[in-house]
């Protein structure tokens, strides 16, 4: 097993979240596994014997550069191709984080699955409130709204059209870029 594969899980392409290696002391070892159904993104808890095997799923994972939104959908471009190709808003995780730039946009039968953004993006900060000084005697922090319209906890020292870096899967402050 290695988080991230992708396979079959009752005729569903699921993909491996994480998963743990137990060796009780009396019995058969196994594998704790957490699964995200990649087709409604539930996360489930399964568990496998040891010497159980699974059968890989046939998604393909593609680059693809997000280029503009078009009511409810997003066009995405293909890196290789030059192709466009629109994806329905239920499809990405968070639409607020979507910026111009490149994603992995994961497909199973033709059809779009999964997008995935990179792990920290740059964005600029376009509104917050002042910073006073003497407000807390240990770090604290503010809402910043950035340039996609999400809102995000940062530092009072940051100010507006400061660019900082932002995790994009917790949506969590991570630097000044």
């Amino acid at each position: 097993f290695d988080s991230g594969i992708s396979f079959y899980l009752d005729g569903v392409p699921v993909k491996l979240v994480e998963f743990l290696h137990v060796k009780p002391g009396k019995g058969a070892a196994f594998v704790r596994s957490k699964v995200k159904n990649l087709m409604n993104g539930n996360v489930m808890e399964k568990t496998f014997r040891a010497g159980e095997s699974i059968v890989p799923a046939d998604v393909s994972k593609t680059e693809m550069q997000f280029t503009f939104q078009d009511g409810e959908s997003f066009c995405f471009m293909n890196m290789e191709t030059f192709e466009e190709q629109r994806i329905s808003k239920s499809t990405i995780p968070n639409p607020l984080l979507l910026k111009e730039g490149s994603c992995q946009v994961t497909t199973w039968n033709d059809q779009v699955i999964e997008v995935t953004f990179p792990q920290s993006v740059e964005y600029t900060v376009v509104e917050c409130p002042p910073n006073f000084r003497g407000n807390t005697a240990q770090g604290g922090q503010k809402p910043a709204k950035l340039e996609t319209g999400a809102i995000v906890q940062v530092p009072l020292f940051i100010e507006v059209g400061e660019k900082i870096l932002v995790s994009t899967d917790d949506l969590k402050y991570l630097g000044r870029a």
